[in-house]
């Protein structure tokens, strides 16, 4: 009896600790909780965040236009009016000698300056005048240069193939640093957007100062005169008011005397009758396509001209250029704009060393030595060089 309740007893206690015991299936769970935490709620992705390609291109060009590029341009082309402007300010940058593949050539004279700065400028595509979208795109450009007035004729056609397109002006002093400062985005070459804008700010700083306190009856009225023959008959042409030419007469220490008969769209045909109404202390004559020396000599030995003011005191000028003329908006403008304020206001410039200028401007810009300049870019400089 005692021994059949020690029994009972004993099994009693195996029920009592078994069902104190976890099982084995609580364990289970309970470690693969603690491994794998689920989440209170469900959330979203994180963020990505995306770096920009630290060697792509962004810019904003003279029509508003912003521009990213992926990378920085190996293929450049320079098409339609006036392209050999934008040419010139493109080979500004070192770069250009690679990366400039085709041009439509639109030389104003005979010469040109680029074989002499671009070893490879005969491999280059020399397109025909007015070249179109179907002529340009065949040499798969990364990108695109040309004048804004091409937007509607050329750059929207481009557009159209998904080929990039950038604007330029060069207009006014203030469009031609402006556009500089574009196209060392576009070479990503800042530094050197930099440099050449030190340049003409240095000069145009040199003219300002040296005319400063100058007295408004210290100003003469001035004249110029684009000379124009390509139809077969003389005709003399004045710039709109906005253009850099009467920018340059005003930075100058000049009047322009001929602004209520300048048209905004482009140059005035004026008679001689409207001139000698002028009748200007001075007149400077530009010929964009050859030589303007004889024109002057011409006229002033024309009898109808010797009555005027400025060929009496001797004061009508060929205005100077080599390649191109310097009053337009070329790189060359700096040239002209010192030189003509030293034929205005010779006074307050006798210290200006201007075949000096000339050199240095060949030299720092274009990367071009002593030799060469000599030799292949002074004896073509026309018009009234000395004074």
């Amino acid at each position: 009896m005692k021994k059949s309740r020690h029994i009972y007893l004993f099994i009693i206690i195996l029920l009592f600790l078994a069902a104190c015991a976890p099982t084995a299936g609580n364990q289970e769970e309970s470690s693969i909780d603690d491994l794998n935490p689920k989440p209170a709620a469900e959330t979203a992705d994180p963020e990505v965040k995306v770096e920009e390609n630290p060697t792509g291109i962004k810019l904003t060009d003279a029509s508003g236009n912003e521009l990213n590029l992926q990378s920085p341009p190996e293929r450049v082309v320079i098409a339609g009016r006036a392209s050999q402007m934008i040419i010139h300010a493109a080979y500004l940058f070192p770069e250009a000698v690679e990366r400039v593949v085709g041009m439509e050539q639109r030389a104003q004279r005979k010469n040109s300056m680029l074989p002499l700065i671009d070893p490879d400028f005969e491999d280059k595509t020399q397109f025909e005048r007015d070249a179109a979208a179907e002529q340009i795109a065949p040499l798969q450009p990364d990108a695109v240069l040309m004048k804004t007035y091409m937007a509607e004729r050329l750059g929207e056609p481009l557009g159209q193939l998904d080929i990039p397109v950038i604007y330029m002006d060069l207009e006014t002093p203030k469009q031609f640093l402006r556009d500089v400062g574009s196209l060392g985005d576009l070479f990503d070459n800042p530094e050197r957007a930099e440099q050449i804008e030190s340049f003409y700010k240095d000069r145009m700083q040199r003219v300002e100062s040296a005319l400063q306190g100058l007295k408004p009856e210290e100003q003469p009225g001035v004249l110029l005169l684009q000379y124009d023959s390509r139809s077969g008959d003389a005709a003399f042409n004045v710039p709109p008011a906005s253009w850099l030419q009467t920018q340059m007469v005003e930075l100058a220490g000049g009047i322009p005397v001929w602004l209520e008969a300048s048209e905004a769209g482009g140059w005035t045909v004026v008679n001689f009758e409207q001139i000698a109404t002028w009748d200007p202390d001075m007149i400077f004559v530009v010929n964009y396509f050859d030589d303007p020396d004889p024109v002057v000599a011409d006229l002033r030995q024309d009898p109808k001209w010797a009555a005027l003011r400025a060929v009496q005191t001797e004061k009508i000028f060929a205005f100077p250029g080599d390649f191109s003329s310097w009053d337009q908006p070329d790189t060359r403008w700096i040239l002209g704009l010192q030189w003509l304020a030293a034929a205005i206001h010779p006074e307050e410039f006798e210290s200006l060393d201007l075949l000096n200028e000339v050199k240095t401007f060949y030299e720092e810009l274009y990367r071009m030595d002593a030799g060469t300049f000599e030799e292949q870019v002074l004896p073509l400089v026309t018009g009234d060089f000395d004074l």
